[in-house]
C-alpha cells in the first residue's frame, strides 16, 4: 500500500548535528515510500540556491539517495527557507510546490500549506513576509556576496526571534477565520500545515486541521497509508 509522509519545521543549521542526523536515520527507516512533502522551514535560513555549505551539500546527496530509491520529494518553501530555488532542488529531483497546494490525501481533499500565511493577527510578520517576497528584493539579496548574506541571515534570525518573544502566543498561532476562509475557497475538507509547532489534530466545523511538529529532541511526521493518517512523534 503506498506510503507518503509529510514534515516541516527541522530548521536545520550548523547548530543542529543531532536533528540532521535524526533526519537521515528516519529516511534509513523509511526506504519504502512513495512521496516525501517537506513543507516549510527545512532550513533555519537559506540564503540561495549557490550556498556552499557542507549542511547544503549533506542534505542533498541525502535526498538524492532517497529519490534513488523510487520516492517522489516534493519542496514547500517556508518562513524561513523563502529562498530556497529551483537549482538546489534538482540536484536532489525534488518539485517545488507553491504557498497552496490541493490534492487528495487519504481520500479527502486536502490543502497543504506551511502555515504562515494562516498567521494574519501577526500583521508586523505578515508585512515583513511581503517585502522578502517581493522579486526586487530577492533579486538584490542573491546578487550579494555569499560572506554578505549569511552575515545578513543571522540578523535576520536575530531579529526574528526577538521580534518573537515580545509577541502574545496567541499571535503566532493560526487564525482560524483565516482557515476556515482557506478551506472554503478551496473547496476542501482538510488543511495540513506546519509553522506554529503545535502539533495536534483539530475538528473543524467543515473538515480536520493537522498540525505538524517541529523536530527538537523528537521528530514529527503525518503518514499517509491508503485511508489512514497517523500523527506520529519519533525519538531521534
Amino acid at each position: 500500500m503506498p506510503v507518503s509522509l509529510f514534515i516541516s519545521d527541522l530548521h536545520l543549521s550548523d547548530d543542529t548535528p543531532d536533528i540532521e542526523q535524526g533526519l537521515y536515520r528516519f529516511l534509513e527507516r523509511e526506504k519504502q515510500v512513495d512521496r516525501l512533502f517537506l513543507l516549510g522551514d527545512i532550513f533555519e535560513a537559506w540564503i540561495g540556491d549557490d550556498d556552499d555549505s557542507a549542511l547544503a551539500a549533506r542534505f542533498a546527496t541525502v535526498m538524492a539517495r532517497q529519490a534513488s530509491r523510487g520516492t517522489r520529494l516534493y519542496f514547500m518553501r517556508g518562513n524561513r527557507d523563502f529562498l530556497v530555488g529551483q537549482a538546489y532542488l534538482a540536484r536532489f529531483g525534488a518539485e517545488l510546490l507553491s504557498d497552496r497546494l490541493c490534492l487528495e490525501i487519504a481520500g479527502e481533499p486536502t490543502l497543504l500549506m506551511h502555515g504562515d500565511l494562516l498567521c494574519t493577527d501577526d500583521i508586523d510578520y505578515l508585512a515583513f513576509r511581503e517585502l522578502v517576497h517581493d522579486t526586487k528584493w530577492q533579486t538584490e539579496m542573491l546578487a550579494k556576496p555569499l560572506a554578505e548574506r549569511r552575515h545578513l541571515a543571522h540578523q535576520l534570525r536575530s531579529m526574528s526571534k526577538e521580534a518573537a518573544s515580545n509577541k502574545a502566543e496567541d499571535i503566532m498561532d493560526v487564525n482560524e477565520s483565516a482557515v476556515l476562509n482557506e478551506l472554503t475557497a478551496q473547496g476542501v475538507s482538510r488543511l495540513i500545515h506546519g509553522h506554529t509547532h503545535r502539533p495536534q489534530r483539530h475538528a473543524l466545523p467543515i473538515g480536520e486541521r493537522i498540525v505538524l511538529g517541529d523536530w527538537t529532541k523528537t521528530g514529527w511526521c503525518l503518514r499517509e497509508q491508503g485511508t489512514r493518517l497517523t500523527l506520529e512523534e519519533f525519538v531521534l
